[in-house]
């Protein structure tokens, strides 16, 4: 299989000059978590000069070095990751899985002669994990045990940190050993532009600190057991758009399962070439 046979042609694109409100809307619009950034010439023509992911604005709203700039004044040129990796069209689902586990992305634009034809991401490898194989191996043999939590009183800049500190994507929030939500860097990366919008340039610094794990947490968190299928949990994945799933055995959190650890199981299936 191809990437030709499950990337995405429908491609949504940000200008370089554009701000990354514009970009979080078409985010959250398209339910799409990365962006090619693009610099339109005078002949309409759309050169690919970056790649910008919810991540990425996490990290520079947070960051002191921005100050208090307002999020008006951030563009994606000043977020995205410069001379982004790309892969064609005709190259092994099992080469391009590699290289972005190896590299740690979860999208990569697909580019064939200059020109972008697609995108790929690690929701476009779930529907390849239909089948028999993916039937009989289970959530437990392919999750992280013990993975990092938070707690709801913690403080968000904490939160932060540990996401980047540990490339991490989520973080379970537990009290007592009761998983009571989950936080992810698309969470940060909204509250942090929300904060920034409504609270006077002088108080940022001090406010920023108080904010709580709580305040931004999504509760109610769907889980899977780990007894569950990998074909069962990367249909519910897809279904509602998640990037990862807390493993919940006896109402313990015993792990948690991501698109990254379904990638990795399709590398060791699929050619690599």
């Amino acid at each position: 299989m191809h990437v030709k046979d499950i990337m995405s042609r429908e491609v949504f694109l940000v200008d370089k000059d554009q701000n990354i409100q514009d970009a979080l809307k078409i985010m959250k619009k398209h339910k799409v978590s990365r962006l090619p950034v693009v610099n339109t010439n005078s002949h309409h023509v759309k050169e690919l000069v970056g790649i910008m992911t919810e991540k990425d604005i996490a990290r520079r709203l947070g960051s002191s070095r921005y100050g208090n700039l307002a999020p008006s004044h951030f563009h994606a040129s000043t977020v995205m990751t410069h001379l982004p990796l790309t892969i064609e069209s005709n190259k092994s689902i099992g080469l391009a899985a590699q290289i972005m586990i190896e590299n740690n992305i979860g999208g990569i634009p697909v580019v064939d002669g200059g020109e972008i034809k697609g995108m790929l991401t690690k929701t476009d490898f779930l529907n390849t994990t239909k089948g028999r194989s993916f039937q009989e191996i289970k959530v437990e043999d392919r999750m992280t045990a013990d993975p990092i939590t938070i707690g709801p009183q913690d403080r968000l800049v904490h939160a932060r940190r540990l996401i980047f500190d540990e490339d991490i994507g989520r973080l379970p929030v537990t009290e007592d050993d009761a998983l009571e939500g989950i936080v992810t860097s698309k969470d940060i990366a909204s509250s942090m532009i929300s904060f920034r919008k409504v609270v006077p340039d002088k108080y940022k610094p001090a406010r920023i600190r108080n904010l709580l794990v709580e305040d931004i947490m999504t509760q109610n968190v769907k889980t899977v057991p780990g007894s569950a299928s990998i074909e069962e949990v990367s249909t519910i994945m897809v279904e509602n758009n998640f990037s990862g799933l807390p493993v919940l055995d006896e109402g313990e959190l015993t792990g948690i399962i991501t698109k990254t650890d379904l990638m990795k199981l399709i590398v060791e299936l699929e050619e690599v070439h």
